[in-house]
């Protein structure tokens, strides 16, 4: 728990805080960004929150933060309305799980709620509130991993719900050999006709995206939106397997349509399809400029 000795001196008077153990994902600032920002490479808060929306997302933050270094001076009297607001709704039937996990480096993970099983892409952590609500929205059908990175809490998922585990073999290791499908090969895999998984070798040798009703990229740590460079990127200092084989994959992923990239790490991104395919082709221009 965030603690008050820790308080950074960053933060603005008042309620919230963050204490020095924020490790920088950057979760607290897209979740709720009039309340917290970056200072000296750590978050803060910049302004205490002034609305009920403001202090409803600041608190859907703190209870996402992986490392909970979020904290308030006053115990909330609203936490468990807003543990109810969790998954919070994106667009249709696909939600932010919030509750991101230390061992993922924060990154996010959603629930796709659909007649056929929901699914869960990456794994957030298993916590009750979390876990309760998944429950009353129909459990979980499969949960699909990304990559090796993203899986946290998936033993304990699949435990609790019974689901298919789905991870490429290239990037199945020692805590993820029980996985139920593995995946092989570089050959997109019609999990249903709703459900299209693209391998995208690059950022690890076994990553793959899922595409959900052709709307949906589902894109882990392959594709994400910057803010510094205003158009879709991928992770240049963070591309643990081959900067070459990301390109060519990225190449291939600007075949498809979508509307939504909604990554594991860095900024979501909404627009029309031409939008989107216009942002690909900077990507790529982008990618194309940096070093081997």
């Amino acid at each position: 728990m965030a603690t008050l000795k820790q308080r950074r001196p960053q933060n603005a008077a008042g309620d919230f805080y963050v204490d020095s153990s924020c490790i920088d994902c950057d979760t607290c600032r897209w979740m709720a960004p009039a309340v917290f920002t970056r200072v000296d490479g750590q978050s803060a808060v910049a302004h205490q929150p002034e609305t009920a929306d403001q202090r409803q997302a600041a608190l859907q933050a703190l209870l996402a933060c992986p490392t909970a270094s979020i904290g308030t001076v006053d115990r909330p009297k609203d936490m468990v309305q807003v543990q109810h607001s969790l998954p919070i709704p994106i667009a249709e039937n696909v939600y932010h799980c919030g509750y991101h996990a230390e061992s993922s480096f924060g990154a996010a993970s959603y629930l796709i709620v659909r007649e056929e099983g929901n699914v869960l892409v990456d794994s957030p952590r298993f916590a009750p509130p979390l876990v309760k609500q998944i429950e009353e929205m129909g459990g979980i059908r499969y949960l699909y991993l990304t990559h090796r990175d993203d899986v946290a809490d998936h033993q304990k998922f699949h435990d609790r719900f019974g689901c298919d585990r789905i991870l490429h073999q290239d990037d199945i290791g020692s805590g993820t050999r029980g996985v139920e499908k593995p995946l092989t090969g570089t050959d997109p895999i019609s999990l249903a006709p709703d459900l299209l998984i693209i391998p995208v070798p690059g950022h690890t040798r076994g990553h793959t995206v899922l595409l959900y009703r052709e709307k949906f990229l589902f894109s882990g740590d392959h594709l994400a939106w910057s803010p510094s460079l205003g158009h879709l990127h991928a992770f240049r200092r963070a591309c643990w397997y081959s900067w070459s084989e990301l390109l060519k994959s990225m190449e291939q992923l600007a075949e498809y349509e979508f509307e939504w990239v909604l990554p594991g790490h860095g900024r979501r991104f909404h627009a029309d399809v031409d939008t989107m395919k216009a942002q690909m082709q900077l990507c790529l221009q982008w990618m194309g400029q940096q070093p081997a």
